[in-house]
């Protein structure tokens, strides 16, 4: 280990006792996977004898990352730097690397151990790349089927997110490597993300949004918790001190380090004295300037900024960063990852509809099978932004059916639809198209008149220099339909500053979704009859710095490419890869409930050709199947499966593995009737100003839009279950290719309030293949003096069963799983009465129940 002198001011232990609990410390660090050693005496030396040694300036520095992905060295004391990575999927910021089923996918195994071991292997990957902190898992709660990063967070449910994230922490930590919780906290939308308030009342906090993160800090002991962008009631996570100094370090007892999100800071001493330790990737508020100032003038106490080093210290030396090197001599490229990678794949795909038993497919029996679709290749095996991960080999689904089934069997491919810009060049205008541009942002001032063949600006691929001149530009122009049909309508702005346009067709705006960041191609599809002509007009507003904007028309029929009709026609039976992908589904922006653009034709065009067609889905959670759901005989939900996706994907359809997935998030047939539909954008006429003194002591106002989470504890399942309603498919629905039987459920008929409830059943599998079931308990409080939910998922266990054989399965249930948060009381509270244990496989099927009086 390292040995420096001790300065004259740093706290001495005895010399006895200083020596050997520094070498008992170094020695625990050194086995093999360096998990962390509890906070000790010698750490606690240790660590206050760095911060006697720092000047008010070196503190400072020390709170603030550096080069985007590491924190601050301080060489005075011999404090290197430490090297961060984005995680959720995979260790992707320092190159290639193994891409898992992460996310929503790791929430559709219902699979704590597998949580566990892919915790572990993403440590190792992390070891393997000298990176000290894992910036995941994210816990947030999929409010809505349209947010853009649940496929990076895990479900819609608490319980069900606690469990999870537990054992992956623990798996990451045990490698020598700090998980980060994230994004802490009501972060539910992607839609104007840094600016939004999410407004809510504190139950609904505390039974709905808090409890996987209070799992991680409580349960999984992590020592990293990331802060979110919105706003909190009014208020920045990052200077949030119900958030961040009441919540998560005084009830909960989190002794590790809060950081910022990259750039999720807004004002110096705001985040300095509500909580907040790191701020990342550098000191844009936190910084020299600004802190030596407040401390001068006693806005910000030098203790605070003690306190903020402290955990800091602490947690790197419980991890003994100091004494021993990162990299531990692993493989960034590991075989053993990948069969981890197949694993989470195999457990999370779901098969939702299986009509007619068209699955598993009788690989005697098929000569030819098409694949299909702009995810059939190459590999979807993520969605896009900071988790994005680049895999060394992504099997594609092509590829991993061509490689199961043989070189007996032929296999066909085609993508099936154009590219957009295709779609932008190929599109007729008559008489061209008309284009004012404006000196401005807003289509002020004097335009200057062009005309061009084509809506689609070159710098929409950005193949001109930046423009330092504002733009805004009316494009009119008018089609005429050739033919009578359904036309896509589909236009696409660029880059990452959110430009904002409007379409007019006829006079009448195409309602596109608000965006404020990143955003995706958007389209509608109109019916237009033989020769009509529509007239188009579009205003753009340029945000950035370059003009990207590209539009155009086509007829859906003609779109489908000829290869579709043809191969789907030949082939004994079809799959259609469908989805999202890391351009359409991504951290930055909300996605589409409707699938991406010409894809619902395309499903249609395949299944005409061929009634034995299988579409496969890519997506964070639900997405609207009804223009082709009663058309098709099988539906298989993928998430986003990882690098080995294809493989696992061929193995289900040919019955090599039995699906086992459950789904992590209710189905919703419409985005209408999602139960947050009415709650998700912020309400009119609500905005609020805020005013942020920036670095520069200029104050500058902030628009804040207000969503009010008006749809409180009602979050998926609990909505459609409390209102009697159905959805598509229920929240922990997943078919098998074998049948199970649930009996024998035992409960006590009383219990004490407050004691520990022992709930018993059998599982048995009544097929003829082996095959796994997730048993899933629901608790339901009818007799309840406040308003709760009709039932609310409290236990789950997931059996794997050979045929015929029967596993007696126990549930112990604490005194949570009974209570709900009283406002008035500001604690958990049980009302004595009578409770409803149901046990089934879904939240809709639960075949087993009884009743228990609590006392």
């Amino acid at each position: 280990m390292r040995i420096t002198k001790k300065s004259a001011t740093q706290s001495l232990l005895p010399f006895s006792f200083s020596v050997v609990a520094c070498l008992l410390l170094g020695s625990a660090l050194t086995a093999a996977a360096q998990a962390p050693v509890p906070d000790s005496p010698a750490i606690e030396a240790k660590a206050k004898g760095w911060v006697a040694k720092l000047t008010l300036e070196q503190k400072i520095e020390l709170i603030g990352g550096v080069d985007e992905m590491y924190t601050h060295a301080m060489p005075s004391i011999d404090v290197p730097r430490f090297k961060m990575s984005d995680a959720s999927v995979g260790v992707r910021t320092w190159g290639p690397t193994t891409a898992y089923a992460g996310g929503v996918a790791l929430a559709a195994t219902w699979d704590r151990e597998f949580a566990r071991k892919l915790g572990e292997s993403l440590g190792g990957d992390a070891r393997a790349r000298n990176v000290n902190y894992l910036l995941g898992p994210g816990v947030n709660i999929a409010r809505s089927p349209i947010a853009g990063r649940n496929f990076e967070y895990l479900s819609e449910d608490p319980f069900l997110n606690a469990q999870m994230v537990v054992p992956y922490i623990e798996g990451v930590q045990s490698q020598g490597v700090i998980a980060t919780v994230k994004h802490y906290a009501i972060n539910n939308q992607e839609y104007n993300r840094h600016n939004v308030s999410s407004d809510i009342d504190e139950r609904t906090m505390r039974e709905i949004y808090f409890p996987a993160f209070e799992s991680a800090v409580k349960e999984g002991h992590v020592d990293a918790v990331m802060n979110s962008y919105n706003l909190i009631n009014g208020v920045h996570a990052t200077q949030n001190d119900f958030l961040n100094l009441k919540v998560l370090k005084g009830e909960w007892g989190f002794n590790g380090i809060l950081m910022s999100d990259w750039d999720a800071t807004y004002e110096s001493v705001g985040a300095a004295n509500n909580g907040l330790d790191l701020e990342m990737p550098g000191p844009r508020f936190m910084n020299v300037k600004a802190l030596t100032a407040a401390v001068k003038d006693g806005a910000v106490k030098e203790s605070t900024l003690d306190e903020k080093l402290m955990r800091i210290f602490r947690t790197e030396l419980r991890y003994g960063f100091i004494d021993r090197p990162q990299f531990n001599g692993g493989s960034t490229y590991s075989v053993a990852d990948r069969a981890v990678a197949l694993d989470g794949a195999r457990e999370s795909i779901t098969l939702l509809k299986n009509e007619g038993h068209i699955l598993p497919l009788d690989a005697a029996k098929i000569k030819t099978i098409a694949v299909i679709g702009p995810n059939a290749w190459p590999a979807v095996s993520g969605g896009g932004g900071s988790s994005e991960a680049q895999a060394f080999e992504p099997v594609s689904i092509v590829t991993g059916i061509a490689n199961l089934a043989g070189a007996n069997v032929h296999v066909l491919y085609a993508r099936g639809l154009p590219e957009q810009n295709d779609i932008f060049w190929r599109t007729h205008w008559e008489s061209g198209v008309k284009v004012e541009t404006y000196p401005s942002k807003d289509l002020t001032g004097t335009p200057v008149t062009s005309s061009t063949p084509v809506i689609n600006d070159a710098n929409f691929n950005g193949w001109e220099a930046e423009s330092k001149t504002p733009k805004s530009i009316r494009y009119s122009a008018s089609y005429k339909a050739a033919k009578a049909g359904k036309y896509l309508f589909l236009a696409a702005a660029g880059g990452w500053n959110a430009d904002d346009y409007t379409v007019k067709v006829d006079g009448n705006a195409i309602p596109f979704p608000p965006h404020a960041e990143g955003q995706a191609p958007q389209f509608t599809t109109l019916d237009l009859t033989a020769g009509q002509t529509v007239n188009i007009e579009v205003e753009y507003k340029q945000q950035g710095t370059n003009p990207h904007f590209g539009m155009g028309i086509a007829n859906e029929a003609d779109m489908i490419s000829e290869d579709v009709k043809k191969y789907a026609a030949a082939a004994d039976v079809v799959v259609v890869a469908a989805g999202f992908s890391p351009s359409t589904e991504s951290e930055g922006l909300d996605r589409t409930f409707g699938l991406p653009w010409g894809q619902d034709a395309l499903i249609e065009a395949a299944v005409a050709a061929n009634p034995h067609t299988i579409v496969t889905l890519n997506a964070g959670g639900a997405l609207d199947t009804r223009r082709w759901l009663d058309k098709v005989p099988a539906l298989v939900h993928l998430y986003y499966p990882g690098q080995e996706g294809g493989t696992a994907v061929a193995e289900v359809l040919f019955g090599k593995h039995n699906p086992e997935g459950k789904l992590p998030v209710t189905f919703d047939r419409s985005w209408e009737e999602s139960a947050s539909a009415k709650f998700y954008y912020p309400t009119p006429g609500a905005d609020t100003s805020l005013h942020v003194v920036e670095t520069d002591g200029k104050i500058n106002d902030y628009v804040i839009p207000h969503v009010k989470y008006d749809d409180k504890l009602m979050v998926g399942y609990r909505y459609w279950t409390t209102n009697g309603k159905h959805p598509l498919f229920p929240f922990g629905f997943g078919l098998s290719y074998t049948s199970f039987g649930f009996s024998k459920l035992h409960v006590p008929a009383t219990a004490a309030s407050g004691s520990t409830v022992a709930v018993s059943f059998d599982v048995t599998n009544t097929g003829k293949v082996a095959g796994a079931e997730v048993a899933q308990l629901y608790v339901s409080d009818p007799s309840t003096k406040a308003s709760r939910p009709e039932r609310e998922l409290k236990g789950f266990e997931k059996v794997r069963l050979a045929p015929g054989e029967t596993k007696h399965v126990t549930i112990n249930l604490d005194a949570r799983a009974f209570s709900y948060w009283d406002e008035g009381a500001h604690k958990w509270t049980i009302d004595p009465g009578k409770f409803v244990i149901l046990v089934g496989d879904s939240s809709e099927n639960t075949p087993l129940h009884a009743e228990l009086t609590i006392n």
